[in-house]
């Protein structure tokens, strides 16, 4: 949960956050756009997702804004082209538009991700949710916050005890897909007592640190640019995001940009949980 707090002076957050709360206002008057059923641009890529013209337009702002706030950063974005990252020791890794086919359906679970990759770790990252006006900020040291664009009120992250249901994150597309089944067949065998919550793939980062998402299976594919700001953040707070053998994702390193399966997880207790399903669903099938 988050408590009021005054804003902070970090010099960096005090740089993006002017470019991402507009950044959230282009992506909102879009979505209004799209809602009214207005002329609206829709394409596919070679892998049949839906990219539109909101993800372009905002990918195209925040390239602009930081080329002129950082010269010296390169940028790696869904939207953009890829250049020779192997060389890159710091740079921004984007998704404008995480969660199109939320949009799309007319659910404001969209989220933008905006990243600072150093070395192979995420050191800073941002998830801003545009539908509800809201930002989280991982900094480079301390605890996340939340910024609300309408009251431009600051919030600081505050630990709770975790309540005694477990609360699991899924894709809306999990509900095609019978391994996501299966493990919570195999978690029904652990922990009776749980609930599903169904959203947007980096919007549950978010409601991790809302205390309303306790573990998050992923048996289906992801971008670097997908999981970077949300692993940052989960981490901050003692949680995180891991492949099937337990490691935790790392950045810029691999030829391919594509994630492999991972289970996030909101802190160790639930690491634990979430590992033990897993390896009793291999068991069983």
């Amino acid at each position: 949960m988050f408590k009021k707090t005054t804003a902070p002076q970090d010099p960096l957050i005090l740089q993006l956050m002017p470019i991402v709360t507009q950044a959230c206002e282009i992506l909102r008057e879009e979505y209004q756009r799209y809602c009214s059923g207005a002329d609206f641009d829709i394409e596919h890529k070679s892998d049949e997702s839906p990219v539109t013209q909101a993800d372009f337009r905002v990918n195209a702002f925040i390239t602009e804004q930081l080329a002129q706030q950082f010269p010296d950063v390169p940028l790696l974005s869904e939207e953009g082209a890829v250049y020779d990252r192997a060389r890159w020791d710091t740079f921004w890794l984007l998704d404008p538009l995480d969660g199109t086919k939320e949009f799309l359906h007319q659910r404001p679970e969209f989220t933008i991700n905006l990243s600072l990759v150093e070395g192979i770790h995420t050191t800073f990252a941002i998830l801003a949710i545009p539908g509800e006006q809201t930002v989280y900020i991982c900094p480079k040291q301390g605890l996340p916050l939340r910024f609300n664009i309408q009251q431009q009120q600051w919030y600081a992250y505050l630990y709770v005890d975790s309540g005694q249901q477990i609360q699991v994150g899924l894709s809306q597309s999990s509900q095609n897909k019978p391994v996501y089944e299966q493990y919570l067949q195999a978690l029904a065998t652990i922990e009776q007592d749980y609930t599903v919550f169904r959203a947007g793939s980096a919007y549950k980062f978010c409601m991790m640190l809302e205390d309303k998402v306790d573990l998050y299976p992923r048996f289906h594919p992801t971008s670097e640019w997908d999981t970077s700001a949300g692993q940052c953040l989960i981490e901050r707070i003692g949680g995180g995001l891991i492949d099937f053998q337990g490691r935790p994702f790392l950045y810029n390193h691999r030829d391919t940009l594509l994630n492999g399966n991972f289970i996030a997880y909101k802190n160790a207790e639930m690491k634990e949980i979430a590992l033990r399903a897993l390896a009793l669903m291999a068991n069983e099938h």
